[in-house]
């Protein structure tokens, strides 16, 4: 798993990619706050290596609660910036300060 940042001078926007390795999976997501945790606006597209990845702008000067979603099963990123409890879910989701 991979988060990649990339911070543009110009615009209120970074571009985060999001990747994870799941070479057995059939379809991955990423799901948060974001895109309203919406799996189908957050699908990843699979590599030839197993990789699902995408990359999307986020606006910038925000924090993000996210989560990966691999054939139906939500999973957290352990390179997220950090973690944090939510009630809703009933769980840590992973946490991205852009």
């Amino acid at each position: 798993m991979s988060l990649k940042k990339q911070f543009i001078k110009t615009k209120p926007v970074v571009k985060v990619t999001f990747s994870i390795d799941a070479k057995d999976a059939d379809s991955a997501a990423v799901v948060g706050d974001f895109n309203n945790w919406n799996a189908s606006e957050g699908t990843l597209s699979k590599l030839k290596n197993g990789t699902f990845k995408a990359t999307y702008d986020l606006v910038k000067d925000a924090i993000y609660e996210f989560k990966y979603v691999i054939d139906g099963i939500y999973v957290n990123d352990p390179e997220a910036d950090f973690y944090k409890w939510n009630d809703y879910a009933g769980s840590e989701n992973g946490v991205l300060v852009v």
